[in-house]
């Protein structure tokens, strides 16, 4: 490979920049690898809490379902939920965080979950009703959090690779070159010399 590059002193200006260029990279990269690894370590540290409140609500909510099945009929219960009167919508926004989007999540809802007559039902359901509403919060926060340290890991991964590439590749390789074209200018300035020797002996003889 080296054999073919051109050994002139504007192939060797032009490996100067680019190695000048590829370091300057390297350094913001590296920066940019650090600040995503601080980053998800952060998030990292919210999402555990948040998972076990997340499992704590709805496991509650579960129990509370449960007993309100076995305190109602059956087809009391199905009449109850066959109607829903609230409505769920999620708005989706996104932030830039070392320049990968995220998103920000925050739920839009109108109406009452509890959308039928308190005649024939339990207050075990409006009790797991709420407790369902409560941990709607805790669930959008959560798929939030593991969503943005999904897209900063998968960035991560890629700039890691480039850090790499650029560490272990691009500039010793082109280092190298570097150095070979010093080489063979400086045995062609030595040939140059040597040359010039000879004519001025010739000459003074």
């Amino acid at each position: 490979m080296l054999e073919n590059v051109t050994a002139t002193r504007m192939e060797l200006l032009r490996l100067r920049k680019r190695v000048a260029l590829a370091t300057r990279g390297h350094r913001l990269l590296s920066e940019k690898r650090d600040e995503i690894c601080r980053q998800l370590v952060q998030i990292a540290r919210d999402i555990e809490p948040l998972r076990k409140r997340v499992e704590k609500e709805l496991l509650r909510c579960s129990r509370r379902f449960m007993m309100a099945r076995a305190t109602m009929e059956p087809e009391d219960m199905r009449a109850a939920m066959e109607v829903p009167t609230k409505k769920f919508s999620l708005a989706i926004n996104f932030s830039s965080i070392m320049s990968v989007k995220v998103p920000n999540l925050a739920k839009e809802i109108s109406g009452d979950i509890m959308c039928y007559g308190f005649s024939t039902t339990s207050g075990e359901l409006d009790v797991a009703l709420r407790a369902l509403e409560r941990a709607f919060d805790s669930l959008i926060e959560l798929a939030e959090k593991e969503k943005q340290a999904q897209l900063l890991a998968i960035e991560l991964q890629m700039t890691r690779r480039r850090v790499n590439v650029l560490e272990h590749v691009v500039i010793p390789e082109q280092t190298e070159t570097i150095k070979f074209i010093y080489s063979k200018l400086g045995e062609a300035e030595r040939d140059n010399i040597s040359r010039l020797m000879k004519i001025a002996d010739i000459i003074r003889a």
